[in-house]
């Protein structure tokens, strides 16, 4: 079960949960430093101030990326450490770390893939009401403009933003993630001003390739009463974020069912042509499923204005995150995806697991092999799949979750910071070496 030839196969981290230096080099706090720092929002009080340390032991990292044989590596630049206030002047000391970083990767043959934004606002930004307000969506492009002035000669592909559902409905809509706030409508204008940005930046980034990644599901009802619950939850996890970047509109059901929420007069003239701004890849993150179903009492306040519905147990195997285990339902997405929608070439952004094992990690190993097993099938049934990342490198920050859970391929000790490569690196590397399984 072998992949094209020329398939990418790439390992994903990102900015806050592996650098720590949070304090160095001219950096400032994003949201995520004020959340941390907020009691009781990460579990034992973790914070990414350290984390991987990968801020001064990236060259090293970088070598075990060599030594896994990888194509390409996804990384995410830290806008508060490139523009600490979230506008103005550029902090040239904090952009040299990505020069750095970028000039080092090529020495090694390994491409970069960069991240414009996954997840570290600055706070001054926030303080300014954060993504619910329009201007958060030009002072990204402004910042993108400005990095991608400094490092498009080496760097060819761009991700505007990780997860943009995550940033609003986490983030403003649950709490669950910084900056921290509960309020549906705000989370609907965020995840507005969200793909806004992404477009924006999309069109002051020429000449390169600019996708966006998504965490998209596979959604299911339990029974034949819940359909309507399955469509409410793929309207707001799936084709709010799909239907205006790939058709230039929201789907009408959506508008319909977020009607008691906001009246949309947050979207302007002339947004959905920016937002629709052709895109080169599509990033996709795919982690669980999703089964569904109708209920009386709220009970999911990340699904704005569909809060009855009930997520439930489907019986299959865990993660120690808690996620349900389903590959089949990452082929089903693809095929859905290349079915429904006018789709570039697809990269899996992501994919991957948190288990407890420390090095001997048998349970990662099945889950990246169902899982690429579901890719290759999907890729045999003509969806354009190009490439694939892993989750993750690197044990690191696990947001609200701090450091309990390990995703990464290669352990990290944080008191020492001591690396060492999982069998599941040990078997990626194999699956690189054949192209294939």
């Amino acid at each position: 079960m072998t992949f094209d030839p020329g398939f990418l196969w790439g390992a994903a981290t990102s900015s806050y949960q592996i650098e720590g230096a949070v304090a160095e080099d001219g950096r400032l706090p994003s949201i995520w430093d004020t959340f941390c720092a907020t009691p009781g929002k990460v579990d034992n009080g973790d914070t990414g101030d350290v984390a991987a340390d990968h801020y001064h032991r990236y060259r090293d990292d970088i070598g075990l990326m060599a030594g896994l044989g990888l194509n390409a590596y996804r990384f995410s630049i830290a806008w508060p450490r490139v523009q600490p206030t979230g506008s103005g002047a550029i902090n040239q000391a904090g952009l040299d770390f990505y020069c750095r970083l970028v000039d080092a990767l090529l020495e090694k043959d390994i491409q970069p893939w960069a991240t414009l934004y996954h997840w570290d606002l600055p706070q001054p930004l926030e303080d300014a009401g954060g993504w619910p307000e329009r201007d958060t969506a030009q002072r990204f492009a402004d910042y993108a403009a400005a990095v991608h002035d400094a490092l498009s000669d080496r760097i060819s592909h761009w991700t505007t933003l990780n997860e943009p559902w995550c940033s609003a409905f986490l983030g403003y809509a649950t709490g669950r993630h910084a900056p921290g706030r509960r309020d549906g409508a705000a989370a609907v204008r965020a995840t507005h001003h969200l793909l806004l940005a992404h477009g924006l930046a999309t069109q002051a980034m020429p000449d390169s390739r600019v996708g966006i990644t998504l965490n998209l599901s596979h959604v299911t009802a339990a029974s034949a009463a819940d359909q309507d619950a399955a469509r409410r939850i793929d309207g707001m996890q799936n084709r709010i974020f799909l239907d205006p970047l790939l058709r230039g509109c929201y789907p009408d059901d959506v508008l319909a069912d977020l009607a008691p929420v906001t009246d949309f007069t947050h979207v302007q003239e002339g947004d959905l042509k920016a937002i629709a701004t052709p895109l080169d890849f599509l990033g996709v993150n795919y982690y669980s499923p999703m089964l569904v179903a109708d209920g009386d009492t709220p009970a999911n306040t990340a699904y704005v204005g569909s809060d009855h519905v009930r997520q439930l147990d489907g019986g299959r195997s865990r993660t120690s995150i808690g996620w349900e285990i389903d590959a089949t339902g990452l082929e089903q997405l693809l095929v859905r995806l290349d079915t429904d929608y006018p789709v570039p070439p697809i990269y899996i952004t992501e994919n991957g697991a948190a288990f407890d094992e420390p090095v001997h990690d048998q349970d990662r190993i099945d889950y990246l092999e169902g899982h690429l097993r579901a890719c290759a099938t999907a890729a045999r049934h003509g969806v354009p799949l190009r490439g694939y990342f892993v989750w993750s490198l690197l044990d690191n920050f696990e947001w609200s979750f701090g450091y309990a859970q390990r995703f990464g391929i290669v352990h990290v000790d944080y008191d020492t910071q001591v690396r060492t490569l999982k069998d599941s690196g040990h078997w990626y590397a194999a699956v690189i070496a054949r192209n294939g399984l």
